[in-house]
C-alpha cells in the first residue's frame, strides 16, 4: 500500500463516526492540470535524493489531525514531535500531544514503543534496514512514526507511485524559511508539500487531505527546525526502561503478526 494512502487510512479510523457531506471548498485561482508537471515531479525528486543522502539528521515537527463529528464541525488535535535518524537503520521519535504521548525506538534489529504516562513498554523484531521496518510498523502493528512518508530513500517514488496530477503552487514563506509549494491529487487522498528553495531543499510542511471521509479531514506536518549535520551515537535509539516500567506485548492488527517478514 502507498505510504501517502496509509495516512488515508489512519485518518479514516480516527474519524470514523464521523458522517457530513462536504460544501465544497471555494476555488482559488489554479486550474486543475493534467498529469504531473515535469518541474512538480523534479523538485520533489530533489527533495528526497537530498535526504535521502543524509546520514544522520534530526528534527523538531508539530502535526495537526483533524476530526469531523457528526455536526459537520472540525476538531484539531496537536502534536509536537521530535525526530533522530541514522541511516541505514536507526531512529527515534517521541511524540505529545492531544492524542499520544510515545516514544519510538529502532536500533536496527528491534523496535520499541515506549508510553511515559503509564510507564508500559513493548518490543518486537525488526527488519534490518529503516525503509523496511516502517513498512513493517505500519502493516503489522499500526504505528507510524512522525513526517514517517518523507523518511524512505525512495521518497519521492512512493509518494508519486498513485499520483494523477500534480503542479507548483508558486512561491511561499514558513516559518520565515522561503519555500516552493507543490500539490498533487491522487485517487484516495490529495496532497501539499513545501519544499524549501536553495541548496538546502528540506521538506518544511506537508499537508494530507482525505478524500475517503465525509468533511475531508486533513493531517498536516509542519518542520520548523532541521539538523543535518548531527552526530548522534548508537545509544540515542536504544530504550532504558525506567524504574518501574512494565513490558507488554504489542498487539498486531487483525490477521497479522508482530513479527518482521
Amino acid at each position: 500500500m502507498n505510504v501517502v494512502n496509509c495516512f488515508a487510512r489512519r485518518i479514516v479510523s480516527v474519524v470514523a463516526l464521523a458522517v457530513m457531506i462536504l460544501a465544497g471548498w471555494p476555488q482559488v485561482g489554479h486550474a486543475q492540470p493534467a498529469g504531473i508537471e515535469p518541474q512538480a515531479e523534479k523538485l520533489l525528486r530533489r527533495m528526497s535524493d537530498y535526504l535521502a543522502g543524509r546520514q544522520q539528521f534530526t528534527l523538531k515537527a508539530e502535526s495537526s489531525l483533524e476530526a469531523v463529528l457528526a455536526s459537520g464541525q472540525k476538531l484539531q488535535y496537536d502534536s509536537p514531535a521530535t525526530l533522530m535518524v541514522s541511516r541505514p537503520n536507526k531512529l527515534r521519535a517521541h511524540r505529545k500531544g492531544d492524542l499520544h504521548n510515545q516514544e519510538f525506538f529502532y536500533d536496527g534489529k528491534s523496535l520499541t514503543l515506549y508510553n511515559p504516562r503509564e510507564n508500559l513498554y513493548a518490543t518486537t523484531a525488526a527488519p534490518a534496514t529503516l525503509d523496511e521496518t516502517l513498512d513493517f510498523a505500519r502493516e503489522k502493528l499500526d504505528i507510524i512514526a512522525p513526517a514517517a512518508e518523507l523518511l524512505y530513500k525512495n521518497a519521492a517514488e512512493k509518494m508519486l507511485k498513485e499520483a494523477s496530477s500534480g503542479f507548483v503552487v508558486g512561491q511561499s514563506i514558513i516559518g520565515s524559511v522561503k519555500c516552493t509549494h507543490l500539490a498533487f491529487r491522487g485517487a484516495e487522498v490529495d496532497w501539499q508539500i513545501w519544499i524549501e528553495d536553495g541548496s538546502r531543499p528540506l521538506p518544511r510542511k506537508f499537508m494530507i487531505t482525505s478524500k475517503q471521509v465525509s468533511g475531508a479531514p486533513q493531517f498536516t506536518v509542519l518542520i520548523r527546525h532541521w539538523d543535518v549535520a548531527s552526530k548522534l551515537t548508537d545509544q540515542e535509539f536504544n530504550l532504558a526502561p525506567p524504574k518501574g516500567a512494565k513490558k507488554i506485548e504489542f498487539l498486531p492488527l487483525p490477521g497479522e503478526t508482530a513479527k518482521p517478514k
